[in-house]
């Protein structure tokens, strides 16, 4: 309770000085579908209302069935970034399907990790305060804490638990930075995969070390891109992905992606933000454009997850879904946009 009313605190002292702006100014808010906004909002409170600064509004669902109703009368909209500041940075994410087998093979050989038995979260954060650039993860080596291992050595290991192996070292990297996304088993069962853990190491992006390095242009990196280089280069496939020692393990579930709020997810209804900016569960209305069409979009979404590429207040990631053309567009989403977060008036 006491981190979450100095998060409230802290939350609403950002804001303080920041002009309110009418709902009728927001361009598109009343010609986007709110019922449907409306719907997902109500979802994510099964978690949110456990948050001081969401309870009384997510009280308010029960009242009203009325959605422009609604989030007029219990919030006021704040733009996130003032228009002299940096544009906001929209990509876009989606949930993978890959090809999987419950026994190692030779063509299904990479494994999908549960979380290790041996990683340590440390509770003791005053005393082990330089752990924080490890998000405080840990093991134990001769009694004393050391920082989890690394991308490259953790594909070293043969002693941690799986779930199932894929086809494709590639898919098991897109994976990882999806956060979520299912198997189809060579029997055709298909199972949810989804975030469970994380070693600790700071996420660093291949795209902008190939761009970095001159293999793919700025104007050209996207996800097809990266995947086209890796396929053209598959003896040093190892070596760019090791640049990112971030590594993420998995759970089993029974539910199709559900973000760090830990409800299911919506495609072009929840975004990926750095919950240090925009709470968990706050509605937030984003005006950008769709990456192949460049038509418009402007719609009310709920912020539902996280992502280790999602840091800052400059960055959102919008959820496509499942399927090829949730694939294509997300990999290739890189639009600037306006955001603007509803505040709970209380």
């Amino acid at each position: 309770m006491k981190n979450s009313i100095v998060f409230l605190l802290i939350f609403t002292i950002s804001f303080a000085n920041a002009n309110n702006i009418k709902f009728k100014d927001i361009n598109g808010f009343y010609e986007d579908d709110l019922n449907l906004a409306f719907k997902v909002f109500k979802k994510s409170c099964i978690k949110s209302s456990k948050k001081e600064l969401f309870k009384e509004v997510c009280e308010n669902v029960k009242y009203t069935n009325d959605a422009e109703e609604f989030f007029t009368n219990n919030f006021t909209v704040k733009r996130l970034v003032p228009p002299k500041e940096n544009p906001i940075l929209i990509t876009g994410y989606y949930e993978p399907l890959l090809k999987g087998s419950r026994v190692k093979t030779q063509t299904y050989k990479y494994p999908i990790y549960k979380t290790p038995k041996d990683l340590i979260t440390i509770k003791n954060k005053k005393e082990y305060e330089h752990f924080k650039k490890y998000k405080y993860k840990a093991k134990l080596v001769d009694g004393k804490y050391v920082p989890y291992d690394t991308r490259e050595e953790i594909k070293k290991r043969d002693d941690l638990e799986v779930i199932c192996y894929t086809n494709s070292l590639v898919d098991l990297f897109i994976l990882q930075v999806q956060g979520s996304g299912r198997v189809l088993l060579e029997n055709d069962e298909i199972i949810n995969v989804s975030y469970s853990n994380q070693n600790g190491r700071k996420y660093s992006s291949i795209g902008k070390k190939l761009v970095a390095d001159g293999y793919i242009s700025k104007d050209k990196i996207s996800l097809q891109s990266i995947k086209k280089y890796l396929k053209e280069n598959p003896n040093r496939i190892n070596e760019v992905f090791n640049y990112n020692e971030s590594y993420v393990f998995f759970k089993e579930t029974n539910n199709r992606a559900t973000g760090s709020l830990n409800v299911p997810l919506v495609s072009k209804r929840n975004i990926a933000v750095d919950r240090k900016y925009i709470p968990l569960g706050s509605p937030v209305f984003i005006q950008t454009t769709n990456p192949k069409t460049k038509e418009s979009i402007k719609k009310l979404v709920i912020a539902a997850d996280t992502g280790g590429a999602i840091k800052g207040k400059n960055r959102i990631d919008y959820f496509y879904g499942f399927g090829k053309e949730a694939q294509e567009l997300a990999g290739l989403m890189k639009e600037e946009g306006k955001v603007y977060i509803l505040v709970p008036k209380t």
